[in-house]
């Protein structure tokens, strides 16, 4: 199984730990796109913090965001896991996971990325700021600048197993699965069960506890049809079709009454 996941806006201070070492990041053949964002980000941040800001979206109180991407090649590196912060992550809490499902997370657990693509939760990187609907003078739109990419390196890492897609729509337009791997792909939306309308507090928490609920029990549904299953048996309440044509994507529906 493999899990797509969106990242945080706000993420948590780089540390003190050892630099970034981008020859150890997973998905190497991710590398030279990488380099391209990392090498255009820095110098822009670095030469014009006010055209910086506008790039990035940056409010004035967030001006520091700035200084923190001029510096990202000497500043400390954490587990991306540990980096990425915010409703899903809290819900997930990949910190008080035991070993076998901690193990399973830096498996199966994708964090797609306006600055690296997609890295996994293990792999080790400073805090930055840079989403995916940037559009960087030079390289243009992110989402676009994956893209080529993303299409020769994700069918390897989707494997023969399902895809669980729980990303948001800015992340998603990066790759879309294809093919025989759009097939085994499930694409969950969280709905407020009196509104049937997606709420993001809901939506955000109810993905990291559908995660975590799969790495607790040690779930590894097999396919979109056995994760309906499988989420319905956690005590989900799940709306599902399987899809009309072959090859094509699931949808799911979770509803949620309230979240504590």
């Amino acid at each position: 199984m493999l899990v797509l996941l969106p990242p945080s806006e706000g993420k948590a201070s780089s540390g003190r730990g050892a630099p970034l070492k981008p020859e150890s990041l997973s998905l190497p053949g991710l590398a030279e796109a990488r380099a391209a964002v990392l090498d255009e980000l820095v110098e822009l941040c670095a030469s014009d913090e006010e055209k910086a800001r506008d790039v990035l979206g940056l409010s004035e109180g967030l001006r520091g965001e700035v200084a923190k991407n001029a510096g990202l090649r000497n500043a400390g590196a954490r587990p991306a896991g540990e980096i990425y912060t915010g409703v899903l992550y809290d819900a997930l809490d990949l910190a008080s996971l035991d070993a076998a499902a901690k193990r399973q997370a830096a498996r199966s657990l994708l964090v797609f990325s306006g600055l690296w693509g997609a890295v996994h939760v293990n792999d080790r990187i400073p805090s930055y700021r840079c989403s995916m609907g940037v559009k960087l003078p030079g390289l243009g739109a992110l989402a676009s600048h994956w893209r080529t990419a993303m299409a020769d390196v994700m069918p390897e890492v989707a494997g023969n197993g399902l895809v669980l897609d729980l990303r948001s729509s800015a992340y998603a337009a990066a790759w879309k699965p294809k093919g025989e791997v759009a097939g085994r792909t499930a694409s969950v939306r969280v709905l407020h069960a009196p509104t049937r309308k997606v709420v993001s507090h809901f939506n955000k928490a109810t993905k990291g506890r559908i995660v975590r609920s799969l790495l607790v029990g040690g779930v590894r549904p097999a396919g979109p049809a056995e994760l309906v299953e499988a989420l319905r048996d956690l005590g989900y309440v799940v709306e599902a079709e399987a899809p009309k044509k072959g090859n094509t994507a699931w949808s799911l529906d979770v509803l949620v009454e309230e979240v504590h």
